[in-house]
């Protein structure tokens, strides 16, 4: 043992014996004796018996000479202990509670995978593309689901009138309430609530039902029903149709314009046909969507609340389908240079090419109204070429998220859909070419100028890639 005498104080040691306090120490002789009486508590009681020293206020007092005395606020081990337990216990029973709903919801899960298998069996393979409306029941109808027309009733400035009559006009301003205030005093300024004694509870009424029943699609949704509207009403006061069609055409072609994606599903109709999806089942792969679109409109209008015009806009809404396109433009184009409007064929032909001009005329705006279209328009088609690589359906390229990009999307659809339509058009409306037709010129130019820059960038990056590789 070494010489140097200790570093440390001697402690006094208070014993509580049946509650009566004794003081150990701290000479070497009542030391000793402390320690035999420890001892042979050891040796008396089982293996995990334990012996620990306290203070009066209960804190542990380390023997260890080189240890600090406890403070007196030190936790008290008895009732830090007690608390660990209690929670132990706590978090014992949330676990086994948790445990419950996770088997819950698999069992959930696993029955709705049995059902939409059960499903699928019975219905021959069929895919049965969300739509909101089933007709199997041929007694349902479509009801607004707000009966009172509550929403109100906005004062629209001179400017916005004017605006309103404008392709320039910005359809991204506006909330929902505002929009279907805007189709309201189209109708107003038309005329048509007037000529055909509508009551104006009952326009507010099929507003509201019309807006209810279109999908919060990324592109086909209430606003570009509303886009596709305000355009036609544009076109009505730039073309000057008020004095070459009657009040019952005007009438028809707004009409057809506000219901002409009704309940549109997002997905379009070569994805319903190769799913073979209710809709295209029904419709014998003949317009699908389009059908669906008339079939919920009239549902609409048979509403003796919503009737503000049971006259034929069937023709107007199937026009639509891109896959009449050149069917419809070539009739035009035969009429156009000896054009009647006293004749019906020329004047029913010449509804169809408007309302197609109308549903496709996002790049006759500003670039900065058109463009946030475009990618609206890319989300939904991603989203449906996704939904037919993972159910092993044709992809087409100008879908495919892997193939297509903005520009390649846009130069071929203005050159080769937008340019001719507008063009031919232009030949019965030459006002027009200003603010419509050059617009597109213009927009054509600009996704060129894109698709180059994004051509070199692809060639640098092979170039740099290659040299990389050879270094």
């Amino acid at each position: 043992m070494g010489s140097s005498s200790s570093s440390y104080a001697p402690k006094t040691i208070y014993l509580d014996v049946d509650g009566k306090v004794q003081k150990v120490g701290p000479n070497p002789e009542e030391m000793l004796v402390f320690l035999f009486f420890s001892l042979f508590l050891l040796s008396s009681h089982r293996r995990n018996t334990a012996i620990m020293m306290v203070d009066p206020e209960g804190a542990l007092v380390s023997i260890d000479p080189t240890m600090p005395t406890n403070s007196p606020k030190a936790f008290r081990i008895n009732e830090l202990k007690t608390e660990v337990t209690n929670r132990l216990a706590m978090l014992e029973k949330r676990v086994e509670l948790e445990g419950l709903k996770v088997v819950e919801i698999e069992k959930c899960k696993n029955d709705l995978k049995k059902l939409r298998d059960e499903m699928t069996s019975r219905g021959g393979g069929r895919v049965n593309c969300p739509c909101k409306y089933n007709f199997s029941d041929d007694g349902k109808k479509v009801t607004p689901r707000r009966d009172v027309p509550n929403y109100p009733k906005y004062t629209l400035s001179q400017e916005t009138v004017e605006a309103l009559k404008k392709p320039t006009f910005d359809v991204w301003h506006w909330e929902h309430n505002e929009m279907l205030s805007c189709l309201e005093y189209m109708y107003h300024d038309l005329g048509l609530v007037k000529e055909f004694n509508m009551n104006p509870i009952t326009l507010k009424r099929w507003l509201l039902a019309i807006q209810e029943n279109y999908r919060n699609n990324p592109f086909h949704n209430f606003r570009h029903c509303f886009c596709v509207s305000q355009m036609m009403y544009g076109m009505i006061h730039l073309c000057n149709l008020q004095e070459k069609l009657t009040l019952t055409d005007m009438g028809i072609l707004m009409t057809a314009a506000v219901c002409h994606d009704l309940d549109h599903p997002g997905y379009n109709n070569t994805y319903q046909i190769n799913a073979r999806t209710e809709l295209a089942v029904r419709y014998n792969d003949i317009s699908p969507l389009e059908n669906h679109h008339c079939a919920v409109a009239f549902q609409i209008l048979s509403l003796p609340e919503c009737n503000i015009f049971a006259n034929a806009i069937i023709t107007l809404i199937l026009a639509t389908d891109m896959a009449r396109h050149g069917e419809i433009l070539d009739s035009f184009k035969q009429k156009v240079d000896n054009f009647d409007f006293t004749n019906e064929e020329h004047v029913t032909c010449l509804k169809m090419v408007l309302i197609k001009c109308c549903d496709i005329s996002n790049e006759v705006r500003p670039t900065e109204v058109a463009e946030p279209w475009v990618d609206c328009l890319l989300e939904e088609y991603f989203m449906q070429s996704d939904r037919e690589k993972s159910e092993g359906l044709p992809v087409a390229p100008f879908m495919d998220r892997d193939k297509v990009t903005k520009p390649t999307a846009q130069i071929g659809f203005i050159k080769f859909v937008l340019i001719p339509m507008f063009e031919t058009v232009m030949k019965l409306f030459p006002q027009i070419e200003e603010i419509m037709v050059q617009p597109l010129r213009d927009s054509r130019d600009h996704y060129e100028e894109l698709k180059q820059i994004d051509d070199a960038m692809t060639e640098l990056c092979a170039r740099l890639s290659l040299g990389s590789e050879q270094l």
